[in-house]
């Protein structure tokens, strides 16, 4: 019962789960995905209404299944899981930013992205547009966050990630094995020439923190600084929506390239 509890203390728990070996996953479509995918379903909790939908997903799984009343789930977790269940599931293997680049395909890098959500929904963004292959920076948000696991609809769970130790030795290794494409609100490249030109080359798409934006050093290191040009006056796009953009964009071009 306790890798349930505090669940709603990020700072706590994201420097516990890694020590553990555990992530949370909320919702029964993504603990059927991570049952589906052969992951180390450790037990789940879950309220009674939701426990029928789990018990074909768990079906010849050897996992522990707590029932209770929605308000005792409550009073554990410290938040209302409009979800219904919750499972505790073994971390993947942890890889090297070596094995992120050693195969062939595109790649995107976070840069300080703090808020779980939007490193969850960057990550989908990037699956379902065929690049499954992440790097965050040192300080990015847990991708296997509860929140990011969730939001990505645990699309994380299908891409090979690491977390650099060393961003600036990783942004210059990035900027030798791939094209690096950076998006800033002050870029001054185009992003759908930038594609063009890198045709069937392997890219990496780089966004980074809202508010501060892309440090000095990925600046530096990328090779195209493009914005996505906006209609009409107003603050730049919310980075999860600007990483859907782009990865869509990164499609177009490679499965028929496209005149910007």
């Amino acid at each position: 019962m306790d890798a349930y509890l505090r669940l709603t203390d990020m700072d706590l728990r994201q420097a516990s789960e890694p020590a553990r070996g555990l992530f949370i996953a909320e919702g029964h479509l993504v603990i059927e995905r991570c049952a589906a995918q052969g992951l180390g379903v450790l037990s789940v909790l879950t309220a009674r209404r939701w426990l029928a939908r789990l018990e074909g997903a768990l079906a010849g799984i050897d996992v522990d299944v707590l029932v209770a009343d929605e308000d005792v789930m409550q009073s554990i977790t410290g938040f209302r899981v409009h979800r219904g269940a919750l499972a505790a599931v073994a971390r993947p293997t942890t890889l090297t930013v070596d094995d992120v680049l050693a195969d062939s395909g595109d790649v995107l890098l976070l840069e300080h992205l703090v808020d779980p959500t939007n490193v969850g929904l960057a990550i989908r963004s990037a699956v379902v547009q065929g690049i499954d292959r992440v790097i965050v920076s040192p300080e990015c948000a847990d991708p296997l966050y509860r929140r990011a696991v969730k939001s990505s609809m645990g699309a994380v769970l299908r891409c090979h990630w690491s977390r650099s130790e060393d961003w600036p030795r990783t942004l210059a290794d990035v900027g030798h094995r791939r094209r690096l494409i950076a998006l800033t609100p002050d870029g001054q490249d185009d992003l759908d020439t930038a594609l063009l030109q890198a045709g069937a080359t392997e890219v990496a798409l780089m966004v980074g923190a809202e508010g501060p934006g892309l440090s000095a050093a990925a600046a530096a290191a990328a090779w195209h600084r493009c914005a996505i040009p906006m209609a009409a006056p107003g603050d730049s796009l919310n980075v999860a929506a600007a990483t859907a953009i782009a990865c869509y964009a990164r499609r177009r071009h490679r499965v028929a390239p496209l005149e910007p």
